[in-house]
């Protein structure tokens, strides 16, 4: 397996296929890069390499007891990406991959990237604030923790639910789907999962969005569970300056999966953009 070492020595697996332009993907939590597959397969046989890692704590990366943040985050993929000498990179992040990619950009600039894509992301910022009263309240995230530490396999089966729609009437979600969300989810450890939810939900990305001066696409599904549309991909557009926005109408946070061939065409035809 592939690995390349952070900074504080945290140890980062990656997987690396195909020639071509490169995409690197950023997962969403509390996943891995498997989540990527569908996507990554299909892009290598268009002509791109694709990258894609675990995040820190997260499937096959070690479980560092810090750096669990997103300036953490970003600097692991800063250390991939540098260590490939990766340049003309298009980036792509899902839920609080986005989040990644965000603040990766916000922090690095875009010397070596070429385009974004963020799908089903966290930023602008989730949590409820003075300035941002539409907002999720901060129970949300306390609640989340306190069944994240009483029962995880059960809280992973619950949230899968949640994040493909499948507790939607008329929903056709099948049982691999959510079995693989949770066996993705039990790789992380329980350390990292906690301490991600307080980086995804409470991260400020303003600042960042305000830094993308690269063409820039954001996909969201319209039934969000997870991430609300309203208060991230709709205001995250309209924050990146000429952002192409796309969304799916009644689709779920886990559209990656559950509008697979969609999303990979509408990836495909901003990649040859």
């Amino acid at each position: 397996m592939s690995y390349i070492t952070a900074k504080d020595g945290t140890e980062i697996y990656y997987k690396d296929w195909g020639a071509g332009p490169v995409v690197i993907f950023s997962h969403g939590w509390p996943l891995n890069a498997d989540a990527w597959d569908g996507q990554m397969l299909f892009l290598m046989q268009n002509g791109f390499r694709v990258v894609a890692h675990d995040r820190r704590g997260h499937g096959r990366s070690s479980q560092a007891s810090g750096g669990n943040d997103m300036n953490g985050y970003a600097d692991d993929l800063a250390a991939v990406i540098e260590a490939l000498d990766l340049t003309d990179v298009t980036l792509i992040g899902h839920s609080t991959g986005g989040g990644e990619v965000a603040r990766y950009i916000g922090r690095h600039g875009t010397r070596r990237v070429a385009k974004a894509v963020l799908i089903s992301a966290v930023p602008p910022i989730m949590v409820q604030t003075p300035d941002n009263p539409e907002g999720l309240p901060i129970a949300v995230f306390d609640e989340m923790r306190a069944n994240l530490m009483k029962d995880r396999s059960q809280f992973y089966q619950d949230l899968a639910q949640m994040f493909y729609g499948a507790n939607r009437q008329g929903a056709k979600v099948s049982k691999g789907i959510l079995d693989q969300f949770w066996l993705w989810s039990m790789q992380a450890g329980l350390l990292n999962a906690y301490e991600s939810i307080k980086a995804f939900s409470e991260t400020d990305f303003r600042d960042d969005l305000a830094k993308f001066d690269i063409p820039t696409l954001v996909l969201h599904g319209e039934d969000d569970q997870i991430v609300p549309v309203k208060d991230s991909a709709r205001k995250t557009a309209q924050l990146i300056a000429n952002a192409k926005d796309i969304y799916y109408p009644g689709a779920p946070h886990g559209i990656t999966s559950t509008l697979q061939d969609q999303v990979n065409g509408d990836l495909l035809a901003f990649l040859r953009s």
